[in-house]
């Protein structure tokens, strides 16, 4: 399968005051990112129809122990949305993007965190990379069947589909797709408005459109399961309406190296609970400190 990014990144952006915004080009097609803190580093990776500002939240928090960079993957955000004819919008070309990026920053094994597609972007990652994923963890990720709306699925349909989500997927559906928050929580109106300005173009809806389509069938991503060997953390919300909290209990069966913790929220966990979340993920991804092997038995004194 042919992808449009390669290995021979640029990095354009000169460094600067936290968070730094950087542009990355891989063969012609602009990726932008911010950038923030010291330390191991840790890639974040969003979901569908949103940007790196889902990650406000947390990122500041985060930044204090790592080395975070926050993707606007192609397509969506600030990064360049070239036609489908010249970027695959599947699993595998995403994940590709993304190793672009720490290739241009000169990472060589990075902890990848992704949220809904940002989450099954990381595991595609992981599976093809293996060398470079030290740490999985998975927000709410899209690896089985979930809910996207039935506006979403029709624009699947032969024909018809495509052009109704360019024409007609407007503000109030779009809105819809993200009012999947838990019962103590309240969906960010401002920062959704922020995600739909940018998908107002023609090339956004294009490209969020091929993205739909990948979506829609994830037996590539259950087939690469059994491929994942970096220490993973499966975060999950127990109200999540779009992603059941049984998937989560299912993926974590399926991976070999999976740790399960359940936030009190719905489908963004990194939203509306930062505190909870960062916490959980410090704790995964502080240092691993090796068991002492037991003392041989000393023999008795003649």
């Amino acid at each position: 399968m042919g992808l449009a990014f390669g290995r021979k990144a640029q990095l354009y952006a000169p460094m600067h005051a936290a968070p730094a915004v950087h542009d990355v080009s891989a063969h012609g097609i602009r990726i932008r990112f911010h950038e923030m803190g010291s330390g191991k580093p840790l890639v974040l990776v969003h979901g569908f129809l949103a940007n790196r500002h889902t990650w406000d939240d947390v990122l500041g928090r985060l930044a204090a122990d790592f080395r975070v960079v926050a993707i606007d993957l192609p397509g969506f955000g600030e990064s360049e949305k070239p036609n489908p004819s010249k970027f695959k919008y599947d699993f595998d070309a995403f994940a590709e993007s993304v190793l672009d990026v720490t290739a241009a920053l000169g990472l060589s094994r990075v902890s990848v965190g992704g949220h809904g597609l940002g989450g099954s972007i990381a595991l595609a990652l992981a599976a093809r990379h293996p060398s470079v994923v030290e740490n999985l963890v998975l927000v709410d990720p899209l690896v089985y069947p979930s809910r996207h709306g039935l506006l979403l699925e029709a624009s699947a349909l032969p024909l018809v589909g495509r052009l109704a989500f360019k024409q007609l997927y407007g503000r109030s559906a779009f809105h819809n797709f993200f009012e999947f928050y838990g019962q103590e929580s309240t969906a960010p109106r401002e920062r959704i408005d922020q995600m739909f300005s940018q998908f107002g173009s023609p090339a956004a809806r294009e490209s969020a459109h091929a993205t739909l389509m990948t979506m829609l069938d994830t037996r590539s991503l259950v087939a690469m399961l059994p491929r994942i060997q970096a220490r993973t953390l499966v975060m999950w919300g127990r109200e999540d309406e779009k992603s059941p909290v049984a998937h989560a209990r299912n993926l974590s069966r399926q991976l070999t190296s999976a740790r399960l913790e359940i936030l009190s929220c719905g489908h963004f966990p990194h939203e509306e609970k930062p505190d909870e979340f960062c916490a959980t993920l410090r704790e995964f991804l502080a240092p691993q400190t090796p068991k002492p092997r037991p003392a041989a038995p000393r023999g008795r004194r003649a």
